[in-house]
Formats: C-alpha cells, sequence, structure tokens
C-alpha cells in the first residue's frame, strides 16, 4: 500500500493564540543595533497584541534619530536613564538586543522595575551570567522568555506535532546546516568577534539555531556533545569561522550540524526515523521560503507555506501570553541547558574530545 497523500496545512501555526481586548504590551527596546532596527521594530509595528512605547540606546541622539521614524514612542533613554528607572511607567516589557555579554546587566534593570522580559539569545556570554540572571528574574517573580523565533515560527511546530505523533516512526538521525556571511553585515571590529562579549562566535551566534531546535523539535536535551572548530578570516583569530558538532540524545539518536559564517546563506534541518524522514529547507532565517518534506509508512507529502514573520510570531506568542496571565516559554530554565551544552561544545572544540553534559 501506498503512503496516503495528506493535508499538511491542516494546522495553525498560531495553535497558542488566545483572542483577547486588553490593551497591547507595551515594549521598550533595549539595544538599538541592526536587528532591532530592521527585524524587531517592523515585527512589532505589525503585530496585533504589542506595541513599541520606549527606545534605550547608547545616547539619546541615537534614540531620539529612530523614534522620528516611528509613531507612538512615548521615552527614549540612555542605558543609564533605563538602570535608573527613568520612564518606567511608560512600557510593560523589555525587549533586550544588546551584545550577549551585557544582557545581564539590562535584564537585572528590567527585573528591579518589575517589567518582564524577552531577552535575546544565548542568555549571557557565559554560563555563570545566564544563570545569574535566570535567578534574578526567579527571586523578583518577573518573567523571563528567551527569544528563540524558531519555536513559534508554524513549519516548526506542524514538524514537532507530526515527529510527536509517530509519522516517521522513531527518529534516530538528525542533520541541520546553518550558514552566512556576517562579514557582510559587520566589520571586523563588531562585538560579535570579541568573545568576552560575544561567549564565542560562529557556534553559539548560530549553532544555536540547530541546536535549540532539535530539542524543542524532539522535545529531549542532549547528554553529551562533540565539536570542531576551524577559521582561516583574519577576523577570526581566537575564535570560530566553521564549526561542525554532533549531539547524542537518549535512545541513541545522534545529531551531527555544521555552521560557518563564511559560506552561502543557506539552511537545512532534517530527521531521519525508524520508518520515514522529515526536512525542512529554509528554516533558520526570517522571513524565506520555508519547504517542510515527509514521507513515511501513512504519509506523503510537501508543505509550502507562505513566509511568516518570524520576529512578529515571536512577539506576538509573548505579549498574548503576558495579557491572559500565563507562562512564557522558553524560559530561563530552558535556555541554560543550550547555555551549558555551548560551553561543552567549545571545550571538546579545545580538547579534541567528546564531553558529557551535566544538565
Amino acid at each position: 500500500m501506498s503512503p496516503m497523500e495528506v493535508n499538511l496545512e491542516s494546522f495553525s501555526g498560531r495553535d497558542w493564540e488566545k483572542p483577547t481586548d486588553a490593551d497591547p504590551i507595551r515594549f521598550a527596546m533595549v539595544g538599538l543595533g541592526w536587528w532591532t532596527r530592521e527585524q524587531a521594530i517592523p515585527a512589532v509595528e505589525n503585530a496585533e497584541y504589542c506595541t513599541t512605547t520606549a527606545l534605550v540606546s547608547s545616547s539619546t541622539e541615537k534614540a531620539e534619530d529612530v523614534a522620528a521614524d516611528l509613531e507612538g514612542i512615548e521615552a527614549t533613554l540612555t542605558y543609564d536613564e533605563y538602570a535608573d528607572g527613568a520612564a518606567s511607567d511608560a512600557y510593560d516589557a523589555v525587549y533586550v538586543c544588546t551584545p550577549n555579554g551585557f544582557h545581564r546587566e539590562h535584564v537585572e534593570a528590567a527585573v528591579g522595575q518589575g517589567r518582564a522580559v524577552l531577552c535575546e539569545k544565548p542568555l549571557e556570554a557565559t554560563v555563570e551570567d545566564a544563570q545569574a540572571t535566570v535567578d534574578a528574574c526567579r527571586q523578583a517573580d518577573v518573567p523571563l522568555m528567551v527569544a528563540y523565533r524558531l519555536q513559534t515560527e508554524p513549519v516548526v511546530r506542524r514538524a514537532r506535532e507530526l515527529i510527536g505523533d509517530g509519522a516517521i516512526g522513531d527518529v534516530v538521525s538528525i542533520v541541520g546546516h546553518m550558514s552566512d556571511t556576517v562579514l557582510d553585515a559587520v566589520d571586523e571590529t563588531s562585538w560579535r568577534f570579541d568573545p568576552d562579549l560575544a561567549g564565542g562566535t560562529t557556534l553559539n551566534d548560530i549553532g544555536i539555531y540547530p541546536l535549540n531546535t532539535i530539542r524543542f523539535v524532539l522535545e529531549e536535551d542532549p547528554q553529551a556533545v562533540y565539536a570542531r572548530t576551524e577559521s582561516e578570516h583574519p577576523a577570526y583569530e581566537g575564535t570560530d569561522e566553521h564549526g561542525a558538532f554532533q549531539l547524542e540524545f537518549p535512545d541513541g539518536k545522534l545529531a551531527s550540524c555544521t555552521v560557518s559564517h563564511s559560506a552561502t546563506v543557506t539552511s537545512s534541518l532534517r530527521f531521519v526515523g525508524t520508518e520515514g524522514e522529515l526536512s525542512i529547507e529554509g528554516l533558520f532565517f526570517p522571513n524565506t521560503r520555508k519547504v517542510l518534506r515527509i514521507s513515511g509508512p501513512d504519509i506523503e507529502g510537501e508543505y509550502r507555506p507562505e513566509p511568516v514573520d518570524q520576529m512578529r510570531e515571536e512577539f506576538d506568542y509573548f505579549a498574548n501570553r503576558l495579557q491572559h496571565g500565563l507562562d512564557l516559554g522558553p524560559d530561563g530554565d530552558h535556555s541554560m541547558v543550550d547555555m551549558r551544552a555551548i560551553r561543552a561544545l567549545y571545550e571538546s572544540a579545545e580538547s579534541g574530545r567528546r564531553v558529557e553534559l551535566d544538565l
């Protein structure tokens, strides 16, 4: 009997959505680099459940320059003014998108004001600062969500549902890849090339995408890792330009991933099971065409949805959950698994040995 064709589109990517008449969640954007200006702010402008009302940057002038092109901005603050709690009544939540090594101080400032936090990943540059960030939010009962935008990407949620339902049998092997040409967007003076600020360059910056997405789809955490890194361009002296790593999951599952900051822009993820396989092309970049293909004993098909704005989905999810007083996820504890796994990946790359994880 041949596999039957199924309607892979009979799925709502917003399975989390709960209608509400509540006021929009007001965001302070903390850090006005290119990602915030070109991705986050436009996403919130198009969102249903949130709005931007405050901008925080290194100088008032920069914040005011960005505010000049926006409507509804009630406050433009320096980092020091934000830390002192100036105009904190102008926003309900903060989005932290600064160099990784500054996340902790900006999150702790929000904690002091009792404001909910959406923080970019990785959560911090070191495991220790990441854990202190999580602890600060927990002790003050401040909601913390880490910005893994793939977890609200409809194609990923569809893949998770299919695999969880056993559509390809038991998963045995996973293969992931992500690459870009980061030097086309930033120069060699960027904080991304400073390990103290970034926590690494390639494994933690884009390796975290396949790492976290695999965890989310499988609903499992790795038990051990092995990694190797290479660097050729002078900008990457002392850090990692290309990387390959393996993740060991329970029941013998193995994931093999490659990442590079100096290769053509592309990404993919493939799950091979005992009875079939599922793959997604174009997965890890926002606004790109995603193609999900699946074949199994009772299912075969291809899913090509219209691209969604991954950042809009993430912001709306965060805001919608806050409006209903619901727990946020992925939370800080979830992010700490990635932080420890990334530290282990760099340890493995340096030592040349497999490293078991203490999660």
